[in-house]
């Protein structure tokens, strides 16, 4: 078997050479942005959106000046270590208020193991608590306080310490993969390393529908606030003004953002004001059950512009329906469970995604 091709997945200090120019992707541990860091964002875009990834990343495209911007993102608290800039994938539920103290503790230890700046850019940590996060398969996950490997639960617990761990015992197992699943009896394997084994078989629930978007009252009285992106591209006005409401930011996995510790009418005011400029506060929207890679608006391998089909398909998609527009058969962006993909180009472009 020939080894796998070198692992591509982009950085801040790796970007990637995207037809537009440089795609940065910038890690945010558990999606946690602060107001101050998503207006450095905004300006460092200059005019194009902002993308959203699948594991609640953002991306900059056709960046010309890296060096500006890798400076502007160390000052800005986004670029905190040069070794293990790639390996800082960590997803967490975005609803628990608990959970993003503790994605800042799990990134912390990471960068204070010098052996972890050796995991796969796709090797990814999770963080789950309310049955969300653990659709997307994660490597190394905590789930209700037990540790699960590629989804297999175990008899271990889910702490900080045992996540580092598995992610270690891994490095120590592969030869080329890139995550546990790839890995012949990795969970198994994993698990006997730290004494523990697994206790079931893979248990990967379907990703939250319609995801986690609208009003959301919490115990302690606050509001959060959360809110669709269309096309997972956020316009840098749109980012200035979210950031302008000064509260603590999350950038979830289905490409959405959420607002916390607001007040009714701050809430109330902020929709006023963010919904006429195109975020999605209905979870019912069409808009959230499309999406699309970013076609011939950045990649070289595109046939065809798959944003605008992707906007058309929303005016006509089925209910309950999900759709993914590629513009070539890489299919790059897909969207975590059960959707129809449409690869460009069609037959009739302008025509319903079909």
């Amino acid at each position: 078997m020939q080894p796998k091709q070198p692992d591509s997945c982009p950085g801040v200090l790796r970007p990637h050479a995207a037809a537009d120019g440089a795609l940065v992707r910038v890690r945010l541990p558990g999606g946690a942005l602060e107001p101050a860091q998503l207006d450095v964002l905004a300006e460092l875009a200059g005019g194009e959106p902002l993308e959203f990834t699948s594991r609640g990343n953002l991306q900059l495209r056709g960046v010309t000046d890296l060096e500006t911007v890798r400076a502007r993102l160390v000052a800005a608290g986004l670029l905190p270590s040069s070794t293990h800039e790639r390996v800082r994938n960590i997803v967490a539920s975005p609803l628990a208020a608990g959970l993003r103290a503790t994605a800042a503790r799990l990134d912390e230890a990471i960068r204070s193991r010098p052996g972890l700046a050796e995991l796969p850019g796709r090797f990814l940590f999770a963080l789950d608590e309310d049955g969300d996060v653990a659709s997307l398969a994660a490597d190394a996950e905590s789930r209700a306080g037990v540790l699960h490997l590629a989804g297999r639960p175990t008899d271990l617990p889910g702490t900080v310490d045992a996540l580092l761990d598995a992610a270690q015992a891994f490095l120590d197992l592969r030869t080329d993969e890139w995550r546990i699943r790839d890995l012949p009896e990795g969970a198994e394997r994993i698990a006997a390393a730290l004494g523990g084994a697994v206790t079931g078989q893979r248990e990967v629930p379907a990703p939250p529908t319609p995801p986690p978007v609208g009003w959301f009252d919490l115990p302690d009285g606050a509001v959060t606030l959360g809110m669709g992106v269309p096309l997972g591209r956020l316009e840098p006005r749109t980012a200035q003004f979210v950031a302008a409401v000064d509260h603590p930011i999350t950038i979830t996995p289905w490409r959405t953002l959420h607002l916390h510790g607001l007040d009714e009418g701050a809430a109330e005011t902020v929709v006023r004001v963010l919904a006429p400029m195109g975020l999605i506060f209905d979870a019912n929207a069409p808009l959230l059950r499309v999406s699309a890679c970013v076609g011939d608006h950045g990649c070289a391998r595109a046939q065809g512009d798959s944003l605008a089909h992707a906007a058309r398909a929303a005016e006509r998609i089925g209910a309950g329906e999900r759709v993914h527009v590629v513009a070539c058969e890489r299919g790059c962006g897909a969207p975590p469970g059960e959707h129809r993909r449409v690869v460009l180009p069609l037959d009739d472009p302008a025509g319903p995604a079909a």
